[in-house]
């Protein structure tokens, strides 16, 4: 048995969002949003799924609040509705919405839990889609006004501030391939939505700036995912490249360079159109953040689709790969990869892993235990590779699991299982999986045995 212990302070945490687990979607005020309208609609989500009651985490939060501390995380990540607080996306708040956020931090506030929270993720107010959504340049003031509101009455001790959580799924899953809501299918629109996410978030860092509060920090969370080619052929190393910058270097550099990477801008031109900018964006854009979000659960593998103009490579499966539920292969040491690179070639600002998890298919025993030894093997190798990257000085400051509990996953429904706590969709009991209790003692002790 060898140990490998973690850095003092090192932040150990699990990750959730609003529409995935708060359900209450019509009560107290709150407005409609996109995944309201997107999930009602018929053919879009697995069996017709909703979020409407998700987990019932709004009326149930006491309960998961004290699950919480009994794993032992030392941080909660959690996201903000929208809707909640500005039924309308702007205007009037919603003061009992805003209360019920404050009730949450305060709890975490008295049992000693850092609150991390996410300002957006994904669940844009339905009035504001419809006067263009993302695509509208001015959605990006109305998020950065509705951040100010909470950055002035969310007067509360928050550790960390996520403006944006995942702008390239948000942009391509929600936008180019309509998947995800708002469900619309149209690249050019997916490259403008790109713009005005990472525009809104400039515009919300610098409202937190003007803010001034104390002790607290901001940041944005990246999915970020290693890509590599299938061979060392010329063709697959430059799909592999173009496929780097699709996913990661489109926001990557205009956060952290000031400009889009000009081999993507070429290639995007050449079929689509290029977001409509105004000249002080990329310096809104590159305002000066205190920390790095990354999420990752899996990499890419592609190899050259044969089309000059293609913007990604044909991804392969390795056939002698593990995969978890979602088809996604497990390759523990992508996380590795991206952190080193992150600090290479970026910043040397502190960086999170703010999602990582696998789903798997659990299955609730008549004893009330869960056993789930794959998500177990899957979290402890992902974990090992964070360790190697923090030995190498690459300044990881926290890793949050996702997720704290199964929740909505989004269009695949209820089908889909990340949690460390089991949910009984029938009843909505929660259950603490086998990994919570395997997650309670790398938190006690700092470190992994392996």
């Amino acid at each position: 048995m060898s140990s490998y212990y973690f850095s003092d302070h090192f932040t150990w945490g699990a990750a959730t969002a609003s529409y995935q687990i708060e359900g209450a979607h019509d009560l107290d005020g709150k407005g409609e949003s996109i995944w309201d309208r997107f999930s009602h609609t018929p053919g879009t989500t697995w069996n017709g799924e909703t979020g409407d009651v998700a987990c019932d985490h709004y009326h149930q939060y006491e309960e998961d609040l004290k699950l919480i501390s009994a794993i032992g995380l030392n941080s909660y990540r959690f996201s903000i509705s929208w809707p909640r607080i500005f039924p309308a996306g702007g205007g009037k708040p919603n003061k009992k919405g805003l209360d019920f956020y404050r009730r949450l931090v305060e709890e975490l506030n008295r049992s000693n839990i850092k609150a991390a929270v996410t300002l957006y993720h994904w669940d844009l107010p339905q009035v504001l889609q419809d006067k263009g959504g993302w695509n509208n340049r001015d959605t990006a003031r109305y998020f950065a006004d509705y951040a100010a509101y909470l950055y002035e009455y969310l007067d509360l001790p928050v550790d960390m501030w996520i403006t944006i959580n995942e702008p390239w799924v948000i942009a391509v899953l929600g936008h180019a391939f309509g998947v995800h809501a708002p469900g619309i299918t149209d690249f050019n629109v997916a490259l403008q939505v790109s713009h005005n996410l990472l525009l809104g978030h400039g515009l919300a860092v610098k409202a937190f700036r003007e803010a001034k509060r104390v002790g607290e920090t901001i940041g944005i969370t990246l999915n970020l995912t290693p890509v590599q080619p299938l061979t060392d052929s010329a063709a697959d190393i430059e799909a592999a490249s173009r496929s780097d910058g699709f996913m990661n270097r489109w926001f990557l550099d205009p956060l952290f360079r000031g400009s889009y990477p000009k081999d993507m801008v070429e290639i995007f031109s050449r079929t689509f159109s290029l977001p409509l900018t105004e000249k002080d964006d990329a310096a809104i854009i590159a305002e000066p953040i205190d920390f790095l979000g990354i999420n990752n659960y899996t990499r890419v593998l592609v190899e050259a689709s044969g089309d000059e103009n293609a913007f990604m490579g044909n991804p392969v499966n390795p056939p002698d790969a593990e995969y978890t539920e979602m088809g996604w292969e497990v390759y523990p040491r992508g996380i590795y990869e991206l952190l080193t690179r992150v600090n290479r070639d970026y910043s040397t600002l502190p960086l999170y892993i703010t999602e990582n998890g696998a789903a798997f298919p659990d299955e609730l025993q008549k004893d009330g235990t869960v056993d789930d030894p794959r998500r177990i093997n899957y979290l402890q190798a992902y974990l090992h590779e964070t360790w190697k990257a923090l030995e190498e000085g690459i300044p990881l400051k926290g890793y949050y699991v996702w997720s704290l509990m199964d929740n909505y996953e989004w269009a695949f429904g209820y089908s889909k299982r990340f949690g460390l706590i089991y949910i009984d969709f029938e009843n909505r009991k929660r259950y603490l999986k086998n990994s919570a209790y395997w997650y309670k003692k790398v938190i006690s002790r700092n470190g992994l045995e392996l």
